[in-house]
């Protein structure tokens, strides 16, 4: 029998309320479009005790790094060992997990010489038991369904989604409706939905009219949305924050990149910032920049055509297909967290992120096209003076390698681009292609491979 989850010596479980980020009014429950039902904007979590007297942040630091060397499933978890700072359950013996979080913070050392940084590190959550981040908000939203009765979990998706709530609630024993744009999808994302048993629905729209769908589908059949915009899935994605800072001993690092789609992972961080602050977790905040494809840029658009105000949705068009989302749930989050942090929104394009791509790959850890951006983006953002030289950086890598191989292989083919892309890609990316070789069975053939690599 497994040892008995604990709690830190003299902290409380975390008791929450819901608050809407746009009329502050609060809510002891929300409906299943996780809106407030005052003004319809989006809902977050709120710890109301904390503000009285909130957790020792020591006490807490002691108590996590003791959970590492625990047995106990809730302590085993990336995510659930840091549950103080999370809504409070009822059992703990309960959580959904695939032991999720534990992902590791490398050192970029040749991304790092590309782009004249002293010091580049990246979080891959592409490490995470599905692939990629997206397994941090879900171990916290799927429990949180099942323990409120729901016997069917559903999701709008670009892939990881829809990959990361069929596994957890397959792991919960709960039936998972999953909701993709048709032909817009990575297979290799959607064969693991596939294969976790989820009812698949290819919808002819884009994953903006999935999300309506979904949104219209939850409040008149039972089933509990698992999307971003459920303020539980943004409470398990912050701790890829925490886990960060326990990794770099509690020093705040100058600037942290994050993709940018829906906007849910870059919200969700930058909450986890902030709160740690507000907890005498870390002493100041790290500058938070996101990092969007050209082709889905409306966050970038939004804020320098709308001041912040206004969300600007564009037609989504991208070969990163995780981040291929034109009206961002998240947008308000997003910009009240770049606002708090002091970061910026910049764009790349389709071969700036290829390139960026194949350098990190570079480093022998790989991570899918959306994840790339973030290199892509440091670059401009060097260049911009923006991110100084000396200054430290973490790159938020989402997604693994392996979720988009179809890219990869199209890009060393030289297939990925068309014709009128075809002279920009040709010149930045010729040398980082390395296309397989058809050879005759002989030594001499594969000697001559050999000699040819020594000279490239």
């Amino acid at each position: 029998m497994s040892p008995h989850p604990s709690s830190a010596a003299d902290v409380r479980q975390a008791e929450f309320h819901f608050r809407c980020i746009e009329c502050g009014n609060v809510f002891q429950t929300a409906s299943q479009n996780f809106r407030c039902a005052s003004c319809g904007d989006l809902l977050e979590i709120n710890y109301p005790a904390w503000k009285k007297s909130g957790p020792n942040p020591e006490t807490l630091k002691a108590t996590w790094l003791k959970r590492r060397i625990s047995t106990c499933a809730a302590d085993l978890s990336g995510v659930w060992r840091f549950r103080e700072v999370l809504p409070s359950l009822e059992n703990y013996e309960q959580v959904i997990t695939l032991r999720e979080g534990n992902t590791p913070l490398y050192e970029l050392t040749q991304s790092a010489r590309i782009t004249g940084m002293k010091h580049l590190l990246a979080k891959h959550q592409g490490m995470n038991p599905t692939g990629s981040f997206k397994d941090t908000g879900m171990t916290v939203a799927a429990t949180f369904a099942r323990q409120a009765g729901f016997h069917w979990v559903g999701c709008a998706s670009t892939g990881n989604t829809s990959a990361s709530m069929a596994a957890y609630a397959a792991r919960g024993g709960v039936r998972s409706l999953v909701l993709v744009p048709e032909g817009k999808i990575s297979w290799s994302k959607l064969s693991q939905a596939l294969d976790y048993g989820a009812v698949t629905c290819q919808l002819r729209t884009d994953f903006d009219g999935c999300l309506r769908l979904l949104q219209e589908l939850v409040l008149r059949a039972p089933v509990y949305q698992l999307n971003s915009i459920n303020p539980f899935r943004l409470e398990g994605q912050k701790t890829l924050a925490i886990e960060m800072m326990e990794q770099l001993g509690w020093k705040p690092p100058d600037h942290i990149i994050v993709p940018g789609g829906n906007l849910g992972n870059s919200s969700a961080i930058g909450k986890a910032l902030i709160e740690m602050r507000e907890l005498g977790l870390i002493s100041r905040l790290p500058k938070l920049s996101v990092i969007q494809a050209e082709g889905a840029n409306a966050l970038v658009r939004t804020l320098r055509e709308g001041g912040g105000k206004r969300l600007i949705p564009v037609q989504a068009e991208t070969r990163a297909t995780a981040i291929r989302i034109g009206n961002p749930a998240s947008w308000k989050k997003a910009v009240h967290v770049l606002q708090e942090t002091g970061g910026t929104c910049e764009e790349v394009s389709e071969v700036e992120i290829a390139q960026a791509k194949v350098e990190i790959g570079a480093e022998g850890i790989g991570c899918e096209p959306a994840s790339a951006v973030t290199l892509a983006g440091l670059k401009k953002l060097v260049k911009q003076g923006f991110v100084q030289r000396e200054e430290t950086v973490v790159l938020v890598l989402t997604g693994n390698l392996l979720k988009d191989p179809d890219f990869t292989i199209a890009f060393h083919r030289g297939e990925l681009f068309s014709e009128e892309e075809d002279g920009e890609a040709k010149r930045a990316l010729a040398k980082l292609r390395r296309p397989p070789m058809v050879l005759d069975a002989t030594l001499d053939a594969v000697v001559g491979a050999l000699e040819r690599a020594e000279g490239s």
